[in-house]
């Protein structure tokens, strides 16, 4: 916008201050767009540490279960447990360590995700010092 000089009319003056407004709003919804992004960007990366960990929980409990669980049980058979008991206390072992380590992960996972701050604090910090700007050339 030129300068306003004492000559310029009211009309023109108030079309080119709405012309500013317009850019300006317009500037602040793309920043706002990649602020956005770039949150959801942070945040998406907790969630894939959330899934990794969730899938590592799952696939440790399905593939090795039944192998540990044998070996503690053979190891209990071997202190002169009964067989129904030793199988017994070896599955409760073992799920008790599988699910602290699963808890481990989805606890990093979450942790990483609430990190991330949702908030656009560039856009609301610009918008502010925008909203002021208009206010001082009114």
């Amino acid at each position: 916008m030129a300068k306003p000089s004492e000559n310029t009319p009211l009309a023109e003056l108030i079309g080119g201050l709405l012309g500013d407004v317009t850019g300006l709003l317009r500037k602040e919804i793309d920043l706002a767009k990649a602020e956005a992004s770039e949150k959801l960007s942070a945040a998406l990366s907790g969630v894939e540490i959330l899934l990794i960990g969730t899938i590592l929980a799952i696939g440790a409990v399905g593939v090795l279960l039944s192998a540990v669980v044998s070996g503690v049980a053979a190891l209990f058979l071997a202190q002169g447990f009964s067989e129904p008991t030793a199988s017994a206390l070896a599955a409760i072992i073992v799920s008790v360590v599988i699910g602290l380590i699963a808890w481990i992960m989805i606890r990093r996972g979450l942790a990483a995700f609430h990190r991330s701050n949702l908030t656009l604090e560039r856009t609301t910090t610009s918008l502010r010092r925008d909203v002021q700007t208009v206010k001082d050339k009114l």
